[in-house]
């Protein structure tokens, strides 16, 4: 049987993936069912493609590192990838929050992340996917799943 574990706050480091993501804003993070931990989290918490990485399971994965921008590749072909990705749906930048983290260091990092996702209406976490507020904008989250037919299932 799996046991729960605690979701961490915003400003956890253990919340940054090795690519760069911020998984404390991350849609997976916030959703009730087969929610994501994070990309740290133990692997019988994460979906098949966490657990599968190509970016974290990288044979070039520094030793004894945390993030790719360590990497003498940095930013290799993987991160170009999914950096295009973020930066066209998502409007956030994996070689961004990477070269940050290595420049500035993670605390600093961490601090501009506290800031930038933080809701201006209630200080709830704003998702980078759908830019809403999961504290105070639920109901718009959940009228757009029912729209999409994501909660027929609960019926």
């Amino acid at each position: 049987m799996k046991s729960k574990q605690k979701i961490k706050p915003l400003s956890s480091k253990e919340l940054i993936s090795p690519c760069g993501m911020n998984c404390g804003v991350c849609m997976a993070y916030f959703r009730e069912k087969n929610k994501c931990y994070g990309c740290r989290a133990l692997n019988d918490w994460k979906p098949t493609t966490r657990v599968n990485c190509r970016i974290k399971n990288c044979e070039h994965f520094p030793k004894n590192s945390k993030f790719c921008c360590d990497c003498d590749l940095f930013p290799c072909e993987k991160i170009k990838h999914i950096d295009k990705r973020y930066r066209t749906k998502y409007h956030m930048s994996m070689i961004e929050n990477l070269t940050m983290i290595k420049n500035e260091k993670i605390k600093k990092f961490l601090e501009k992340e506290n800031t930038k996702w933080k809701c201006i209406n209630c200080g709830g976490v704003i998702c980078c996917h759908n830019g809403l507020c999961y504290s105070c904008q639920m109901d718009i989250i959940k009228s757009r799943k029912n729209l999409l037919g994501w909660e027929s299932d609960k019926k």
